[in-house]
């Protein structure tokens, strides 16, 4: 139980998906302009990663290795998460349509976000057990979540502010996802995967 632990708490800090290894940045950068939709977002991309790293260890485990065709992983893997957006977004619609209007392009985009995939890829790779994926993948969907919803909460203090005109918003949300990766490294000696 304590690697359980161990897992969700390195995933969501030390070996943050946003924050060190700089996946699914399209969509942290984008989204973080109001904290509210990127509260939606982490939630769904928390759910969809939790959802398709589990179902894509269940395939790999069960149906990829014993049959030998561990080579197709990465189409099972895309496949699998394309499904689970799509039957995520008819279900979001059908009962959240406000939350759903709100992401607007952003839900298909959770498809081809690369966080996404990334940790099915990283599932495989180091050999996680059924429990492990399910405390990595959610922990790193915490994680993914707790760094857009800082970001969108530092973007919405620097609204005011008048930055150089060479930095614009592009250049001073930059700089603020390099200082929070800076600091998310700092949590790094407390625990690693």
């Amino acid at each position: 139980m304590q690697q359980y632990f161990l897992i969700l708490f390195a995933s969501i800090l030390t070996s943050n998906i946003a924050l060190t290894y700089f996946l699914g940045m399209c969509p942290f950068i984008t989204i973080s302009r109001n904290i509210g939709v990127a509260m939606g977002m982490g939630i769904a991309v928390t759910c969809v990663m939790t959802l398709t790293a589990t179902a894509n260890w269940l395939i790999n485990e069960f149906l990829l290795i014993p049959m030998g065709l561990d080579f197709l992983q990465f189409l099972v893997f895309i496949v699998t998460i394309a499904t689970i957006v799509q039957v995520l977004e008819l279900v979001m619609d059908r009962y959240t349509p406000g939350l759903h209007h709100a992401f607007g392009i952003f839900l298909p985009l959770i498809t081809v976000n690369c966080a996404i995939l990334g940790i099915s890829l990283i599932m495989v790779l180091r050999s996680f057990s059924f429990g492990q994926t399910v405390a990595y993948s959610f922990g790193s969907g915490i994680g993914w979540m707790l760094a857009i919803i800082t970001m969108g909460a530092l973007r919405k203090r620097l609204i005011f502010a008048r930055p150089l005109r060479n930095f614009g918003a592009a250049g001073i949300t930059a700089i603020l996802a390099g200082l929070m990766a800076l600091a998310f490294i700092g949590f790094s000696g407390m625990a690693s995967l």
